[in-house]
């Protein structure tokens, strides 16, 4: 703040929302439908005392509002809201609680949990029945107000910089991919300016992969049950402020540090999307906290119980549900998603719980305003945009039924592929279906294949190498005596649960998680892997680490062994692979086509290279088959040309070796095989003609690319080649 500061409030704008410098002073902004007052606070710089509180003199179409001359950047702040304490009608105004201005861009301090923060008197931990009149400022969370960003020096961009038919997204925890990386200066590991390192970029950049999505980074709250534990939420999903950078992630740099990190990895090549939570709040249920939006005006930014206010609508699971359905809540999450966009530059945005964001009074609304309203933006229409299909309210789950330019998460491909892989009986017919972009759930209203996320892990749920390693969940370091997690993981030990020295089952192993990545990365639709899968990453069985901020949940890059350097070699080719042969990244959903055309996109075949009778597919003890994807049959149907290859995947998981037959086709005179998981290295490009047999390994897959045209052949030896070299 300036020497010039006054101590008296002019009226000021309305608009824009939140604290703006306008270089002769502070406007400041905040919606509350229900306020009889609103007190603006001011603080030293470290957040530790309040030296002014004043009112905002104007109240404008429910924003209340003040302009302060004088003051400037670095100016600390908050607000305290006066009003009806009725929590029976959903009203719980408390001006003793310090307000989080819920679009504040950086913060001071840190929460402190103890009784200050809760609007009810708390004796010995449990809610009594009276209004606290502790003051809650020295426990909790201040605002900021920062500078606006210079205007860009890049250009304006046009489109998406990654076409979605090319997407690979790599899924990463800020903290937890570089907190243990030796190539990260000490001082930057586990922060972003660490995520914008050499190290990192150049490992993304060989590994192949197009686009970071980050877990969220928006700042948010330790839970207190789990500080009680010394436990932390190491996941972030539990947002406070929709605007501002969580502070442990950042190395000094505050917001700068994020733009400059976002502007190194696009000069690599790289996208960055954001994992965001506008479904739920930090402040919990009925007995939560007041921190923000519960103060500033609860009826209006939550969903609560029409039946009785107090409570709240919980379709979360959290114990609260953000009200998209009020305009000016609609308005925040859309003023935070374009805040993202154009000033920190973001390509676009995994949304958590994204049914929530689609629920009006009746349910689940593909025509919602919220998607109304993102398909019109003019910003946010041009960025990615993914959804979690579900959450824990009725008719929660939504998979294929978000509007179209959205992908979705697609647990149906996590879970068959889980399922096949395993052995499961009757996993063939719906493998299929996943294979070729699951066409039941998204082939409608001209979506495409890619907007289905493929994925086998996430961060939810085990790591690639635990789910070849444990039958069954190990979260007893989360406190809950493992009952935390889910039960039906549809994972398989090999033989042993856990770590073990036998060479028969580490073997298999290392083919499973071969088999699951290569089924995943030749699969139609945008595949997703979990940062670290590639090298063999652990988090010993857990597989709900949440709250665990530790080694368990941290990538161990040092010391990776060489089964590790393997998978990493073998990924790094798979994704090769799927750059240079379109067809396995079609623009458009496969049909199967008319059976007496000489092309068709997709036919499934039998061990025999014959296709597949109605009686194969019925027999539920069907353990191998193949499809055959011809690349000519898409010429003309997307953005580049699929240099007419022709592609057959055969997948065996059975325990046996299936002898198999190479299919005729026409125009095919060669099939070269580019991969085969039972062996531990790149194949060997062995040579057959269509008619040969060959022999499926048990639990193996191998992909055999046929080239009928000189084009095609001249792409495939350059893969050949550039495979062969490692």
């Amino acid at each position: 703040m300036t020497a010039a500061l006054q101590m008296t409030l002019e009226a000021g704008q309305a608009y824009p929302l939140g604290a703006t410098w306008t270089g002769d002073g502070v406007n400041f902004a905040v919606f509350s439908a229900h306020a009889s007052r609103m007190e603006l606070c001011l603080f030293d710089e470290a957040g530790r005392n309040e030296i002014a509180r004043m009112d905002l003199p104007e109240l404008t179409d429910e924003v209340w509002h003040g302009f302060l001359p004088g003051a400037g950047p670095g100016l600390v702040y908050g607000y305290r809201a006066h009003g009806p304490y009725v929590p029976e009608e959903g009203h719980r105004f408390n001006p003793h609680k310090l307000l989080l201005d819920p679009y504040a861009t950086e913060l001071v301090g840190r929460l402190r949990w103890g009784p200050p923060i809760f609007g009810y008197e708390l004796r010995n931990k449990r809610p009594g029945h009276g209004f606290d009149k502790r003051d809650s400022a020295a426990c909790t969370l201040k605002a900021r107000v920062a500078a606006p960003w210079p205007s860009a020096s890049r250009p304006a961009r046009r489109g998406q910089r990654v076409p979605w038919e090319c997407m690979v997204i790599y899924e990463a925890h800020v903290r937890g991919l570089t907190r243990q990386h030796p190539a990260v200066g000490a001082e930057h590991r586990g922060t972003i300016a660490g995520l914008g390192s050499a190290a990192v970029i150049d490992h993304l950049k060989a590994l192949g992969v197009t686009s970071v999505e980050l877990l969220p980074v928006h700042a948010y709250v330790d839970d207190a049950y789990l500080t009680d534990k010394g436990l932390r939420n190491y996941w972030g999903y539990n947002s406070i402020g929709f605007f501002a950078l969580e502070p442990r992630y950042l190395a000094g740099e505050g917001a700068a540090e994020f733009r400059d990190t976002v502007a190194r990895l696009h000069d690599a090549g790289l996208e960055v999307i954001l994992d965001v939570v506008y479904n739920h709040t930090a402040e919990g249920n009925e007995l939560g906290p007041t921190l923000s939006f519960k103060g500033l005006d609860n009826a209006s930014y939550y969903r609560l119980n029409p039946d009785d206010r107090r409570y709240y609508i919980n379709d979360t699971g959290t114990g609260n549900t953000v009200n998209l359905s009020h305009p000016r809540v609609l308005q925040l999450v859309m003023d935070s998603l374009r805040y993202w966009v154009t000033q920190m530059e973001v390509d676009g945005f995994r949304f958590d719980l994204a049914t929530i964001l689609g629920r009006e009074a009746a349910g689940f609304d593909p025509g919602c305003g919220f998607f109304d309203a993102v398909r019109q933006d003019p910003v946010l229409n041009r960025v990615k945009l993914i959804a979690e299909p579900w959450d824990c309210g009725p008719g929660g789950y939504q998979p294929g039924n978000f509007p179209p330019g959205w992908a979705e998460w697609n647990d149906g491909f996590r879970d068959t592929v889980r399922a096949f892989w395993r052995g499961d009986e009757g996993q063939a017919p719906g493998l299929a279906t996943r294979l070729a972009g699951s066409a039941d759930r998204f082939n409608h209203h001209g979506r495409r294949p890619w907007a289905s996320i493929n994925f086998i892990t996430a961060h939810d749920g085990f790591t690639l190498h635990d789910l070849v390693s444990y039958n069954d969940k190990h979260n007893e370091a989360n406190g809950e005596d493992n009952r935390d997690g889910h039960d039906d993981n549809r994972s398989w030990n090999c033989g042993a649960e856990g770590p073990t020295d036998d060479p028969e089952v580490l073997a298999l192993r290392e083919r499973q998680k071969r088999n699951l990545l290569a089924t995943l990365l030749l699969a139609q639709g945008t595949p997703m892997l979990l940062a670290g899968d590639e090298i063999g990453r652990s988090q010993q069985g857990n597989n709900n680490a949440y709250c665990q901020d530790n080694e368990i949940s941290w990538v161990h890059w040092a010391g990776v062994d060489a089964d590790g350097e393997r998978l990493r070699a073998f990924v790094r080719s798979l994704l090769l692979i799927r750059r240079a042969l379109p067809v396995l990244r079609p623009a458009r959903f496969a049909t199967g086509g008319d059976p007496g055309h000489v092309l068709r996109d997709v036919i499934w075949l039998a061990p025999n290279g014959v296709e597949l009778t109605p009686e194969g597919w019925a027999d539920a003890q069907m353990r191998c088959f193949a499809m055959l994807a011809d690349g000519r049959a898409h010429l003309g149907t997307g953005p580049e040309p699929a240099a007419d290859a022709v592609v057959l995947v055969v997948l065996n998981a059975a325990h046996e070796a299936v002898e198999c037959t190479l299919p005729q086709a026409a125009g095919i005179t060669r099939w070269v095989r580019l991969v085969d998981t039972a062996q531990a290295e790149v194949a060997d490009f062995a040579e057959s003609a269509p008619g040969e047999g060959y022999s499926a390994a048990g639990r193996s897959l191998q992909l055999f690319v046929a080239a009928p045209t000189p084009q095609a052949a001249e792409c495939v030896a350059r893969l050949t080649a550039r495979l062969g070299e490692g």
